[in-house]
């Protein structure tokens, strides 16, 4: 627990001309868990872009009457934790921009790894930007190819070859919608129909949140675009594919499918990995809200140990990675679970969870299950340790602040979080999860599909 989370997006245009703003609103509701920093929705009618954005939650943000103001036949809508730029209503997406050739919307779910040498270049050439986020110079490429192109699908595709890193991308013009995923496909992107609408979600439970067929995930390298003539698509890209292997151990929802392959199926193989590779003598196998508990399912069903409730969640407390300030999230955490006392005293406890960033979070919760009476803590890791950053959108901290970066060995580790013993899913077992060596593990290898400053 503790980690920061990326972007969600997504998007319907219905050539019925229906408003679409409600389905929107619902699912962004349903990507909730990738961002509860800010949410927004930009919707066309009419060639006129209407959007409203703000800091808090989707259903604080879009409250009944709020929701009423916007209408389109196609929107987009974003939910974000900023991974770059600051937490100011600025930055919260859709970013909207009028240029000379009209209005351009774009979300976007990613980080670029070369926004920094592209921002200095565009300001070279005059650039003023209004945010401090990289999905701005997504904006500002895409308007600027557009200039010296026929159409804004065009400019996309032409703009797309020097972002570098991860990006899912929404764009929207007055007349068209337009969906591109990065050449390895780092995020998820996929699309739906729903009647006469074609729809797009970073994940398939959002798809299933408004009613929508799931219909295929979006190909990386792909650029979709929907305009009243109906729907096309470009493969442009050709690239080894890098999928997040933190999608599935942590971020995605466990109902989801991406690229095929199901977030819980993949948590349970985990949890029967970590049986297999750290087994322990216990009485009760736990897993930690939320992404821990298929884990620990998968654990018991390999161990044997039965499995049970540990902890009792409060649902109206976010996602502590959500916490800017380390003792806000410390407290956060204990705020959303509490350990149950009746099924946990007197027992030799095995405690799952996805991961261990800084080691703090982790130590308060076996503290916890300690203080409830439970006899022994042994805590099981659905992921191998981190040991360097992600330059693809997700907010891990720098190296000075990773437990397995400032304890040498997992022993001292498991000392300083409390617990009996401590096991990681191994590096080399990765592969395993989504059934093909197709991902990205740069987080713990070190190693990365693109060329990073580190």
């Amino acid at each position: 627990m503790g980690l920061h989370e990326e972007c969600g997006v997504f998007g319907i245009y219905d050539f019925d001309k229906s408003n679409v703003v409600p389905y929107v609103v619902f699912g962004l509701v349903a990507l909730q868990h990738r961002g509860q920093e800010s949410c927004g929705i930009a919707a066309s009618r009419n060639l006129e872009v209407q959007y409203h954005k703000d800091l808090g939650l989707v259903a604080d943000v879009f409250t009944p009457t709020q929701a009423k103001t916007l209408d389109g036949h196609m929107a987009i809508g974003h939910v974000r934790y900023s991974t770059t730029g600051s937490s100011v209503r600025e930055n919260a997406q859709p970013l909207v921009m009028n240029y000379k050739k009209g209005t351009l919307s774009i979300a976007h779910n990613g980080n670029l790894s070369n926004a920094d040498e592209l921002r200095a270049y565009f300001q070279d050439k005059g650039a003023v930007f209004q945010t401090t986020t990289d999905s701005e110079i997504i904006a500002y490429s895409i308007a600027r190819e557009r200039l010296n192109c026929s159409s804004v699908e065009e400019a996309v595709c032409r703009a797309l070859p020097f972002l570098q890193g991860s990006y899912s991308l929404l764009v929207m013009s007055p007349r068209k919608l337009i969906a591109a995923r990065d050449p390895h496909g780092f995020r998820s992107l996929c699309i739906g129909k729903l009647d006469n609408s074609y729809v797009f979600a970073s994940e398939s439970c959002a798809l299933d949140a408004v009613g929508a067929d799931f219909v295929r995930d979006i190909l990386p390298g792909e650029v979709v675009t929907v305009t009243d003539d109906g729907i096309t698509t470009v493969k442009q890209f050709a690239a080894e594919p890098a999928k997040c292997i933190f999608e599935y151990i942590y971020f995605a929802r466990p109902d989801s499918v991406i690229d095929g392959v199901s977030v819980l199926k993949a948590r349970e193989i985990a949890g029967k990995l970590l049986a297999q590779q750290h087994p322990v003598d216990a009485d009760l196998v736990i897993g930690v809200p939320e992404s821990g508990i298929d884990a620990a399912v998968g654990f018991s069903k390999e161990s044997g140990i039965p499995y049970g409730r540990g902890f009792i969640k409060n649902s109206y407390v976010g996602r502590t990675f959500i916490k800017p300030v380390q003792s806000d999230r410390d407290i956060g955490v204990m705020l959303k679970i509490n350990p149950l006392k009746e099924n946990v005293t007197g027992k030799r406890i095995v405690m799952i969870d996805d991961s261990i960033v800084r080691g703090t979070t982790c130590a308060k919760i076996v503290k916890a299950l300690k203080s409830a009476g439970a006899k022994e803590v042994h805590m099981r890791v659905a992921s191998p340790k981190f040991l360097w950053p992600c330059y693809f959108g997700t907010d891990i901290p720098n190296r000075d602040n990773l437990a397995a970066v400032n304890y040498e060995t997992t022993e001292e580790i498991r000392d300083m979080i409390g617990a009996d013993s401590l096991g990681y899913l191994s590096l080399d077992s990765l592969h395993e999860l989504i059934g093909s060596d197709e991902y990205c593990n740069g987080c713990f290898s070190g190693t990365y599909p693109v060329e990073v400053n580190r």
